[in-house]
């Protein structure tokens, strides 16, 4: 409501009364390495959808609220493979092409009848807008972009170990190696390490905290069925002062989960309706039994209408359920709201600007809004939990990444890692001199490097699923065969071969160009 005299207190509506507690907005940014390894269906083009439609517009919400002088909007997580990937100058040429690719394919649609020719006109502004920051922006790549973010303290950073793997599972050198390094990658991208992390699809086995602890992680994530489903403070694990943070089930399946949420409102652009001549989404989501060629066209104010309601819906849920839990407990609650960073924009186009819109109407609803690292300092931690092993999966258990569906790859990845480490071990051991530092082994580097994109959690995850299973198990075998190829070559003497198919897979999975193989634990 405006008014022609905006200092009157009668035209300002009065401020709600602020809520009890701390809630904290979790994002977790990832994707596998798709690099070099196919364009489409599943491959570059899945990164580049997920980079135009989810963190272009991220990163522009997030330096419109840091411009308004924000701080600790919500917590981000950046797993190091995806981070790597929008650093990467390949991909970064490869962005540039598909988001002008893109522009061409609105030009075509506006050369159309309406509804598509209408629909056209406004994809080309976006595609132009996105063309101008991308060009403007993300010459760098984003590790400048979201270092200027944690500069101000507009976030709070979690990382991760390199390539995702489902860490219960992972031999306990690999897996400290994996997080080690992780954390590492952090600080050379950002200038900050990271003290807290994402584990790999929220995966807990008891011990972990230890690992944890070891490294310098001083909190995690874990789905609130977890912790039993009481995720109202964080919580030590065991003996350690390690905090694992819960997501609260009641507030984030408000948004989205399993069976609804809010991107399947009618109103919202549908994502799996295609036009068949330019590949744009041009219609709205319109009924849940409605077939593809009778949805209507997108209407972008009535898309916008349910954007505010579902704002406003959002922003009552959190304020209610911090009310509850206060009251249950005693004392002020910590609601945890995670989720996919990639909902907000790539499924859910409009996510974007209702997450931009919710930062903003929650501290103007009386809803404190921090970061996990906030809840830590503030004493939103209550007393020590032993946790079972788990996961964030269907089940809430290991079923997806272990299950009998995928026991082919478990076995392909016990005996990759073993192969792995027996070679490294002894070529690390060979090129040793006494009384000299041992010389770096980019060899044993790249055998690492490969064993690691094997392990990715992406891919057993994938076909338990059954999304692209055909892709994900060719990726985990590629990533297979090329370690124990290398590794092959270099146990029986033929160092000069070792270091050529070495260099060979390195031109496509060059990623983590800091990976030290010295650095593996003994």
């Amino acid at each position: 409501m405006t008014s022609s005299n905006p200092g009157s207190l009668r035209s300002c509506p009065p401020s709600p009364e602020p809520v009890p507690g701390l809630f904290t907005l979790v994002l977790h940014t990832h994707l596998p390495w798709l690099a070099h390894h196919g364009r489409w269906p599943v491959g570059e083009e899945w990164l580049y959808q997920s980079w135009s439609a989810a963190y272009l517009p991220l990163m522009r919400v997030l330096r419109t609220l840091a411009a308004e002088d924000r701080h600790h909007l919500l917590t981000l997580g950046m797993t190091p493979v995806v981070t790597a990937q929008l650093d990467d100058p390949y991909s970064l040429s490869g962005m540039h092409h598909w988001l002008a690719n893109w522009r061409l394919r609105a030009v075509e649609a506006t050369t159309l009848r309406d509804p598509l020719r209408e629909f056209g006109v406004r994809e080309q502004a976006e595609a132009d807008r996105e063309l101008a920051e991308f060009a403007t922006l993300w010459q760098h790549g984003g590790s400048p972009l979201l270092r200027e973010l944690l500069d101000a303290g507009t976030i709070e950073l979690l990382g991760g170990p390199l390539s995702h793997p489902f860490q219960p599972l992972l031999n306990p050198r690999l897996r400290e190696f994996a997080l080690r390094e992780g954390l590492a990658d952090a600080q050379l991208r950002f200038a900050h390490t990271p003290k807290g992390i994402w584990a790999p699809e929220c995966a807990y086995a008891p011990g972990l905290e230890i690992d944890y602890a070891a490294a310098g992680v001083g909190h995690f994530m874990v789905d609130g069925p977890s912790l039993h489903g009481d995720t109202a403070l964080g919580r030590p694990v065991g003996s350690s002062d390690v905090v694992a943070f819960g997501r609260d089930l009641q507030v984030s399946y408000r948004v989205w989960s399993p069976k609804s949420g809010y991107p399947g409102h009618a109103a919202y652009r549908d994502f799996h309706t295609y036009d068949h001549v330019t590949g744009l989404k041009p219609a709205r989501v319109t009924g849940r039994n409605v077939a593809s060629d009778a949805k209507a066209p997108y209407d972008p104010e009535r898309a916008d209408s349910a954007v505010d309601v579902h704002v406003a819906d959002f922003v009552d849920v959190v304020r209610q359920r911090l009310i509850a839990e206060s009251d249950r407990i005693g004392r002020p609650a910590h609601v945890v709201a995670a989720f996919d960073t990639e909902l907000f924009g790539h499924w859910w186009y409009e996510g974007p600007v209702w997450l931009e819109r919710v930062l903003r109407a929650l501290p103007a609803a009386g809803v404190r809004v921090g970061t996990l690292s906030d809840a830590i300092a503030d004493g939103f931690v209550g007393s020590p939990v032993e946790l079972p092993p788990s996961s964030w999966g269907s089940g809430k258990d290991w079923q997806v990444w272990a299950g009998e569906q995928v026991a082919d790859l478990v076995q392909l990845n016990g005996e990759v890692v073993d192969t792995a480490l027996t070679t490294v071990d002894k070529a690390l051991e060979q090129g040793a001199s006494l009384g000299a530092p041992t010389p770096r082994d980019f060899v044993a580097d790249q055998i690492l490097r490969e064993t690691l994109l094997t392990v990715s959690s992406d891919w057993p995850f994938m076909v338990s699923k059954d999304s692209a299973a055909d892709y994900a198990r060719y990726r985990a075998h590629l990533h297979a065969h090329a370690a124990r190829e290398i590794a092959g070559a270099l146990a029986t003497g033929r160092r000069e071969h070792a270091q050529r198919l070495s260099d060979g897979w390195n031109r496509a999975d060059g990623l983590f160009g800091a990976l030290d193989a010295r650095r593996l634990p003994k």
